[in-house]
């Protein structure tokens, strides 16, 4: 009876979901091009470090981010005085909890973090599916009110 339980106790422990680890959920997906700790690359792919928390402290940015990793973004934004021309892709296959992982992390690399719930991520993906040039031009739109820098 107690191996019965046992097994019971290991098959329900595969089967409940892993608490996500933002860290490497961005290493896997995320710092090929934003680099490790969201640094970026001048010119090329934007920096996370510093600004994404900043984002995410104002509602439509924290809107915002989400629609950014589910949709991905393609065009010209500027960031920290340079204009970027680049493609995000969207990573709509990461789950609810990864991405509000990866955000909550990335929110955090050098600002206090600001949590996201797998329920904030399921509301975005509910919405209609965005453009990724589309994308770029609400980042100009929120550019232009400072709510994103």
């Amino acid at each position: 009876m107690r191996r019965l339980l046992l097994a019971a106790a290991l098959l329900a422990a595969a089967r409940a979901p892993a608490l996500a680890d933002g860290a490497a959920v961005f290493d896997a997906n995320c710092a090929f091009c934003h680099q490790g700790g969201g640094v970026g690359v001048p010119g090329q792919f934007p920096r996370l470090a510093g600004r994404a928390g900043a984002i995410a402290a104002k509602p439509a940015g924290k809107a915002f981010l989400p629609k950014v990793v589910l949709n991905g973004m393609s065009g010209r934004i500027m960031v920290d005085g340079e204009q970027i021309l680049g493609i995000m892709p969207p990573l709509d296959s990461l789950s609810d909890e990864d991405i509000a992982a990866v955000l909550t992390y990335i929110t955090g690399l050098d600002h206090k973090p600001v949590p996201f719930t797998a329920g904030e991520i399921k509301a975005a993906r509910a919405l209609p599916k965005i453009s990724p040039t589309d994308m770029a031009a609400q980042h100009a739109a929120l550019s232009a009110k400072k709510i994103v820098p």
